[in-house]
């Protein structure tokens, strides 16, 4: 049993190591990084994401024939927008957020922060990530709580009760409900109790 128990926690270590270069691929190699956000700033074409899905004017393709001039420095540069800016500029924005780095050296140097509780500066407010999460702990651990408490006084009579009235009518309509419920999208049922509880329609 013991020996069990120390497999499972070691094989923590790759999943995990697995798991965080999945997402440091897709965060560094993805279009739309933190460097392209500046350069969108920047020219004045950074929308919001609904603004990009209803097609308006600012959106991806707002701003494709906008730029003029940079020369053949800025046209030929691998990031979107950014003709009509100085290269060294450019550069300066790399460095500022470690992509003048190898990508085998990001994601070592990511891992020894990490390793750290080294979670670097929100991009948006200017403050230590660590700050933003325990700003957002309590209200997480509260609603850890009470899903929880919730669920299982919930499912527990729930199941206790299907199982003594297996078969019967009671089982089939409450199976029909849990099927209902499970494919409902937990987003979508979340945008209904908005509306229901704080919308100002049904209660305030």
């Amino acid at each position: 049993m013991a020996s069990y128990i120390l497999r499972r926690i070691l094989l923590m270590i790759p999943t995990i190591l697995g798991i965080m270069a999945i997402s440091f691929l897709v965060v560094q190699f993805a279009p739309g990084g933190p460097v392209e956000r500046v350069i969108a700033q920047i020219q004045g074409t950074d929308v919001s994401a609904t603004a990009r899905i209803s097609g308006g004017a600012g959106g991806d393709f707002g701003s494709a024939g906008g730029s003029s001039g940079g020369g053949d420095a800025a046209l030929s540069s691998k990031y979107r927008g950014a003709q009509g800016l100085d290269p060294e500029f450019i550069a300066e924005l790399e460095k500022q957020f470690g992509f003048d780095k190898p990508a085998h050296e990001r994601f070592l140097l990511m891992i020894w922060n990490y390793a750290r509780f080294d979670f670097g500066e929100s991009y948006f407010r200017d403050v230590s990530v660590l700050s933003l999460i325990a700003e957002k702990l309590p209200v997480s651990i509260s609603l850890g709580l009470w899903m929880t408490l919730i669920s299982y006084s919930i499912s527990i009579p729930l199941g206790i009760r299907k199982a003594v009235k297996d078969g019967t009518s009671f089982d089939v309509w409450t199976s029909g409900l849990i099927v209902i419920a499970y494919a409902v999208p937990g987003f979508l049922f979340a945008i209904f109790l908005i509306v229901f509880f704080a919308g100002g329609t049904f209660f305030d």
